[in-house]
């Protein structure tokens, strides 16, 4: 059994495509269970952000397994597979490792070293291991991901420059509006990424206002960036007083709608610029052809948030660490795929011993205690020393052709089970 992920992301796949494989935190526990039906997949974790949608599994072999996740995430989401075959990336084994623990960290991310996606990743496997779709190599993996990705931010500077992608996208909205003091900013959404921006875009002297589903959160938000809570159900009158749009939300369909923004730049002169960073879209796309608007998507984020030299340079050095994490993971996955037989070796061996000792039961009948002590002590390290040759060699040689050859060999020669028995 090995570690597979099939996924689309923001570097394969356009936003149009990407947004109908997004995944709501409210159909999470019925995805997995729908991932592990098949007979090839083992375990999985759904990871689905604003910048993709992986599924982690262990799997039976690559292509059954690309060819199962391809499967399901065609039916979970009613998309046939020719429409997306080409974009979908599968990455098997020691890549799949590598991709985990990059992910981690930050530097495959559209913002390197953005924040988010580390808690992120905790949060997907969190609730695959709620919902009993891990078992011990994807338990094991994504634990050890995260110490990866705390370790890469403890130990470069990959996360010191990071923004997030609603400052990245405030960024963007100053090319179209010159400055954001005194302008009017409507954050939709009070996430962790917009509670960053709300406070960043405030200290440039513009007036925050804050629409969330949850009424104490968007109080929360306002009152850390010193602006003003907005029910969501007054939205339109917000749009109207607005000058920047800047939506983030996990809504799975659009909160805000073409003749939304039509009805709000009716009875104005002014321009409106909206950044939408969400997958899927919080705006409809055809708001872009109200007159005096600005739309902006992912998709126009690509360019704005390329890293520059000096991240570059964090992310060769995030490189080195995921190279030398690899190997501990890959180490551990061979050691932990021979226990079976380890212990199926060690249970052949004590059952002999204990039926040797029952055969030879009248011969030790005058023995006292010590003496009984005496005879187990010594036939448990004879026991131990006859087996500690092969299993040192099995264990030196595990994931090789070598080790699999030696596997097969003491499996007959000791009438042990196979990996399934």
């Amino acid at each position: 059994m090995s570690v597979l992920v099939a996924g689309l992301n923001y570097k394969s796949t356009p936003l149009d495509l990407l947004e109908r494989f997004s995944f709501d935190a409210t159909e999470l526990a019925k995805a997995l269970h729908a991932a592990r039906a098949s007979e090839h997949v083992r375990e999985a974790v759904i990871l689905s952000t604003c910048n993709r949608t992986e599924v982690y599994a262990v799997v039976d072999g690559f292509h059954s397994g690309v060819g199962a996740l391809r499967q399901f995430l065609s039916e979970f989401h009613h998309v046939a597979p020719e429409d997306f075959t080409d974009r979908l990336y599968g990455l098997y084994e020691d890549e799949a490792v590598t991709h985990l623990f990059a992910v981690a960290s930050g530097i495959d991310s559209m913002v390197v070293g953005e924040p988010q996606i580390l808690s992120q990743v905790r949060r997907a496997f969190r609730t695959a291991d709620e919902e009993g779709a891990v078992g011990s190599t994807l338990s094991a993996l994504f634990r050890q991901a995260i110490r990866v990705g705390r370790r890469a931010r403890a130990e470069t500077q990959i996360a010191r420059s990071a923004s997030t992608l609603a400052m990245a996208g405030a960024t963007l909205a100053r090319a179209e509006l010159d400055s954001l003091e005194g302008k009017t900013v409507l954050v939709v959404g009070a996430g962790k990424m917009s509670d960053l921006a709300a406070v960043a875009i405030a200290q440039e002297g513009a007036r925050v206002l804050i629409a969330n589903r949850t009424a104490s959160r968007a109080h929360i938000v306002a009152e850390r960036a010193g602006g003003t809570a907005v029910a969501m159900a007054d939205l339109q009158t917000a749009l109207v007083d607005a000058d920047l749009v800047l939506a983030s939300t996990g809504a799975s369909q659009p909160l805000i709608t073409r003749d939304m923004v039509a009805a709000a730049m009716e009875d104005r002169v002014r321009p409106l610029v909206i950044l939408d960073l969400a997958v899927p879209r919080d705006v409809e796309p055809a708001a872009a052809e109200v007159d005096r608007v600005t739309l902006k998507d992912m998709d126009d984020l690509r360019e704005a948030v390329a890293p520059d030299g000096e991240q570059l340079r964090e992310v060769d050095r995030v490189r080195d660490i995921i190279g030398e994490e690899v190997p501990k993971f890959l180490a551990w996955q061979r050691t932990h795929a021979l226990a079976p037989l380890l212990h199926a070796l060690q249970a052949r061996a004590e059952h002999v011993r204990s039926a040797e000792l029952k055969r030879a039961a009248g011969l030790l009948a005058d023995l006292d205690d010590r003496e009984r002590e005496a005879v187990e002590t010594l036939t448990r390290s004879m026991i131990a020393k006859l087996l500690h040759d092969p299993m040192k060699a099995l264990k030196e040689q595990a994931g090789t052709a070598g080790g699999e050859a030696l596997a097969r060999a003491l499996r007959m020669l000791y009438a042990l089970p196979n990996d399934e028995g």
